[in-house]
């Protein structure tokens, strides 16, 4: 629905060529780019189908004034732009529970236990259902989102109660005229390395974070995680 309301707003906008260049003004990437993100957009089990997906989307919908996104390359870009211009939102009773059940008070044998369950229930869930989930088990919908990203935000979006209306929640205080910042990434990658952090966003909003953290740790390894602990051990 989300493509179809953005070629609507091309082709009903009072300047559609002026509308229609908006959009690609965030348009930064090459076709086998495009063509990548498309697939983690949709998730694996359903790359396949792009092809269907545009068919019927072209079928349905005029062509008017976006003819290059009905083409294969361009329908790849329209669904990347999404993918890059989205925001996933924790929306799920099974995320919820997720995040309720990590502020536990457990040892650290039983927190291994969990989270060895919470990710076998995110595997399972993925396998069943064909949607790709996010580290706290919530659907990664689209959300085209009014903040950009920081790797130390100030708020988060989500749904506070149980319905359709999403909310922006403040993390700490914010001052009048100060940018409201919210993360593209889950909770557990923001407290991973700078380099795992900048690699993550670079694959799937192809940008580089620039954000207050981010420049502090400018000095750090550029190392994974990962190959942190490995260094450790």
């Amino acid at each position: 629905m989300l493509l179809v309301r953005i070629i609507a707003m091309v082709q009903q906008s009072d300047n559609p060529q002026l509308m229609l260049q908006k959009f690609l003004s965030f348009c930064h990437r090459t076709i086998n780019e495009d063509a990548d993100l498309a697939h983690k957009l949709v998730g694996e089990n359903f790359i396949g189908q792009i092809n269907s997906l545009r068919h019927y989307i072209t079928e349905s919908l005029p062509s008017n004034g976006v003819e290059q996104w009905f083409t294969d390359d361009g329908f790849k870009s329209l669904l990347s732009l999404i993918g890059t211009n989205g925001q996933g939102v924790g929306s799920s009773a099974i995320s919820v529970w997720a995040k309720n059940a990590s502020e536990l008070p457990l040892n650290e044998n039983e927190k291994m236990e969990l989270d060895k369950f919470i990710d076998k229930l995110y595997e399972d869930l993925e396998k069943e259902s064909g949607t790709f989930l996010n580290n706290e088990g919530s659907a990664l919908y689209s959300l085209q989102s009014t903040c950009n990203h920081s790797c130390d935000p100030n708020a988060e979006p989500n749904f506070l109660h149980n319905n359709f209306r999403v909310s922006m929640v403040a993390l700490k205080d914010i001052n009048a005229g100060e940018e409201i910042f919210i993360s593209y990434l889950d909770e557990c990658v923001l407290e991973r390395s700078r380099h795992t952090r900048q690699k993550i966003l670079a694959e799937n909003y192809i940008f580089k974070c620039d954000c207050l953290k981010c420049l502090a740790q400018m000095d750090d390894p550029d190392v994974t995680s990962e190959e942190e602990m490995d260094e450790s051990e």
